[in-house]
């Protein structure tokens, strides 16, 4: 508990140093960078903590003949593999729990971000961290690491966020030693904005949901639902927004900086021309930039058809597609028309019918009215084959332990 707290101390006094480093790793706007420094802190705050809160149970048999002792036990040896485009958040949110639990972890960061890992392992280590507890393993072969490591009969967990299609390899690699496995997969978050919602509200969550990090966020707002009554004025009013997003270099002050790599744009750029040729109509951005780095205009899609690739597909970038609908029933058909269930955006200004959607959504978190999700405090994960697992709150640091019953008469 208290190298935890030592290390949120730390890591926040070091907070511009971090966050520039992620700018300069992953290409993140600056102000996004700052935002997830101070994110990720508050994982190793929030389980300095939760650490001596592990509790466990003692209750009497039905038989009223012995005890029922429940302990909680570390679960062992943990294999954590972290993304690129939260480099410092999707560690301590591993680490965090991992560490409240009494487990030694082996860190296999992102190839495209491992100095953002090894800082943050500098920060364990001044913290207290014993040598050998915290292992940080940068490589640019994933498979073979992750392979090596899960073969290791000792290794008894895996937590892993990523692509649905890595984490369904990684589960079959982890079943050969029946490894218990987290798993923070893909999105395809659809926001639903009612035609009672407060346009004014609607707006702004759709711009956090949707431009947090660039829109390189597994919980970035992928659809957007609209009522048919107030599809026109949604719809401008967010172009007007997007089209005023500024775009350069991460250190530049801009509000929107480059994707992390060429193939991104292209993805990006696919979906978007894979749209509009089947009839959507960009209003605002919808090319590549010109110039050096690998840069997208926040773009905004009207009228965008069922069939769209764009409506299936993890964008993954500073897109916006946006779909009318005609009735409450309608925007949950949509809404659960796809093989993911990570999060879902509600917006409307009566509670109750909020809560009906929100509870209708086959995914594992909603935003009522609210643009963000994530919080140290939370159980973030998903439904569907958006992952197993929950990272965050008190269920975040259960996964990294074992429950172990004692049968005893006293």
């Amino acid at each position: 508990s208290e190298i935890l707290r030592r290390a949120f101390e730390l890591m926040t006094a070091r907070g511009e140093q971090i966050a520039e480093l992620m700018v300069r790793e992953n290409g993140k706007a600056l102000a996004d960078a700052r935002g997830e420094v101070a994110y990720a802190a508050e994982f190793f705050r929030w389980y300095a903590e939760e650490a001596v809160r592990i509790a466990g149970d003692v209750r009497t048999a039905p038989s009223g003949n012995n005890r029922i002792v429940v302990l909680r036990q570390p679960i062992g040896i943990s294999l954590l593999i972290t993304p690129w485009n939260f480099p410092a958040a999707m560690a301590t949110r591993k680490i965090g729990p991992a560490l409240a639990a009494g487990c030694t972890v082996i860190l296999k960061p992102a190839s495209e971000t491992p100095l953002t890992a090894l800082a943050l392992a500098e920060v364990l280590a001044e913290a207290g961290v014993p040598a050998g507890v915290v292992n940080v393993l940068p490589s640019r072969r994933s498979g073979a690491v992750a392979q090596a490591v899960l073969a290791d009969p000792r290794v008894r967990k895996l937590s892993f966020t990523g692509s649905t299609e890595v984490g369904r390899t990684l589960l079959k690699v982890a079943a050969d030693q029946v490894v218990s496995c987290s798993m923070e997969l893909g999105g395809n978050a659809p926001l639903v904005v009612l035609e009672d919602a407060d346009l004014d509200v609607a707006v702004d969550g759709a711009m956090v949901a949707k431009m947090r990090n660039g829109g390189e966020a597994c919980t970035a707002a992928n659809r957007m639902y609209v009522h048919r009554s107030i599809a026109t004025q949604f719809t401008e009013r967010l172009a007007r927004r997007m089209a005023a997003v500024t775009t350069g270099p991460g250190l530049s002050g801009a509000a929107l900086g480059p994707l992390v790599n060429a193939e991104a744009v292209e993805k990006v750029h696919e979906l978007v021309q894979d749209a509009a040729g089947r009839g959507a109509r960009v209003l605002v951005g919808g090319r590549p930039g010109d110039g050096p780095g690998y840069f997208y205009p926040a773009t905004v899609l009207a009228d965008v058809p069922a069939g769209a690739r764009i409506l299936d597909e993890e964008i993954f970038g500073p897109v916006a597609p946006v779909v009318v609908f005609d009735d409450d029933e309608e925007a949950v058909r949509l809404a659960n028309d796809t093989e993911y269930g990570l999060v879902a955006y509600v917006f409307t200004r009566d509670l109750a019918r909020g809560l009906r959607v929100a509870e209708a959504l086959d995914c594992g978190m909603v935003g009522l009215n609210r643009g963000v999700v994530s919080d140290p405090a939370a159980p973030f994960g998903g439904t569907k084959q958006s992952g197993l697992g929950r990272e965050g709150g008190h269920e975040g640091l259960l996964e990294y332990t074992e429950s172990k019953y004692v049968a005893v008469d006293w």
